[in-house]
């Protein structure tokens, strides 16, 4: 029991400095995760002031893919230490190091997490936060997509290292008491993407003895099997200097132009297929509309004869457009409306009635169709499906949105320079990395039909 108020049920997970507990808040009668630290903080008072003020700064941190913080508090353990321990929704999910323990995952699912958790350490280093244990254990794979555990015990950057945090994440130049910087988040995190690419950390040190005794020379490990883009951006967080790793935000970059790449590549070769299955099925219906009376006529053939039925004979070629046949009374028949059109008009080919599929299909709608609001309409369905927008972040999709209608909005001056304010908004969103290079193409093929539209009003 923690604070007479907290029931520890059980362990849910352990990673190098703590444990998470599913527990039971009796105040408020609801399941919670209790994170407790496993270092004691009483030989210590000033890093016991630090880890409070840590914890109130990361209270104040709001993600949608971090944890919330509900409480901190510190505890006597049984061996007479005080530890620390961070209270937290329990939600429903699959650790990450669960997932991995089964095997490698696909390089877009790896990519994909990396970039989630990418821009939550993007976040929390605007605000000079460090997480200083990214690690498989600390990530909860959700319904709503992976969570980042343990920002509760963060550092503020600039801080003294200390020697919390999991022997195979540690950035090396922890070893030599490097003050905390956003960097090693970086290093922890392309360890996190190695490993979710191959299986297993990069390097095999497990312990910080084994950590200290390793003298890491040659280049960092490359991924095998997958793009060079992502190998490649797993390197370079792994570079032995601090200062030759991206930063988050160039993570962020990086991951996105990636997995727009994929998503298109894989547009163009859906695209490609359909084309070559409707051009298969237009050179059949040409083919079909050409030789099918002349093969209908056989089949009818054979089967007369099969079953002994005498055909019925097959009426001569006409003389001319004049040239009536003969009715069953030896009359001449009504001439057909081929026959009976004047000189002057031109009739139907009979190879290509009006009616007939293949004229249907060389049909064209209207050039000019499309109104401004049509188009805008048309902007907005692309900014919110799943390709090539699918990973565009909900507030970015409202912030354009609500710029696109503040530029249709007359009022707001002409329309060139309004919509030359959307277009750099849209430059701006891809260079901070919200929007994949795939969705930014999209987005300005649609901007340029609004261009249109408006022309033409």
């Amino acid at each position: 029991m923690l604070a007479r108020r907290y029931l520890l049920l059980d362990p849910l997970a352990r990673g190098g400095m703590s444990v998470i507990w599913r527990a039971f808040d009796q105040s408020l009668h609801r399941m919670i995760a209790v994170k407790v630290l496993t270092a004691s903080l009483h030989t210590d008072p000033g890093h016991r002031v630090s880890v409070r003020s840590e914890a109130r700064a990361a209270a104040r941190f709001i993600h949608p893919d971090s944890i919330e913080i509900y409480d901190y508090g510190e505890t006597v353990t049984t061996s007479g230490g005080v530890a620390a321990y961070v209270v937290m929704p329990l939600l429903d999910g699959t650790p990450l190091a669960e997932r991995i323990e089964q095997g490698p995952l696909p390089w877009q699912e790896a990519a994909a997490i990396a970039l989630r958790l990418a821009r939550v350490l993007m976040a929390g280093h605007a605000r000079g936060l460090v997480h200083r244990d990214v690690t498989a254990e600390n990530v909860l794979l959700t319904d709503a997509g992976p969570k980042l555990l343990d920002f509760g015990i963060a550092a503020w950057a600039g801080d003294p290292d200390d020697d919390r945090g999991t022997p195979p994440y540690v950035a090396p130049e922890r070893l030599l008491g490097a003050p905390t910087h956003p960097a090693v988040d970086v290093y922890a995190l392309g360890v996190l993407l190695h490993t979710m690419l191959t299986g297993r950390t990069p390097y095999p040190e497990t312990t910080w003895e084994e950590i200290e005794a390793a003298r890491r020379t040659e280049p960092p490990p490359r991924p095998p099997g997958v793009p060079n883009a992502i190998a490649t951006l797993c390197r370079r967080c792994l570079a032995h200097d601090p200062r030759d790793r991206p930063t988050a935000a160039q993570i962020v970059s990086a991951l996105n132009s990636a997995l727009g790449t994929a998503a298109l590549a894989r547009h163009v070769r859906r695209g490609l297929t359909v084309a070559g299955s409707a051009a298969i099925a237009l050179s059949a219906l040409l083919w079909f509309q050409q030789s099918g009376p002349s093969v209908l006529q056989q089949a009818q053939e054979r089967v007369h004869e099969k079953e002994g039925v005498q055909p019925p004979p097959s009426s001569p070629p006409s003389a001319g457009p004049s040239a009536p046949s003969a009715g069953p009374s030896g009359k001449p028949s009504a001439p057909s409306p081929e026959a009976s059109a004047p000189s002057g008009e031109p009739s139907a080919p009979a190879s290509a009635p009006a009616s007939s599929p293949s004229a249907r299909l060389m049909e064209r709608e209207p050039a000019g169709a499309v109104t401004v609001e049509q188009a805008a309409a048309h902007f907005k369905t692309a900014l919110s499906a799943r390709t090539p927008c699918g990973a565009t972040d909900d507030d970015v999709v409202l912030d354009l949105r609500q710029v696109l209608d503040d530029s249709l909005t007359p009022r707001h001056g002409p329309s060139d320079a309004r919509m030359a304010g959307l277009r750099e908004k849209l430059s701006q969103r891809w260079r901070e990395g919200r929007l994949a290079p795939a969705c930014l193409s999209e987005l300005q093929a649609r901007l340029d039909d609004i261009d249109a539209a408006l022309q033409r009003d």
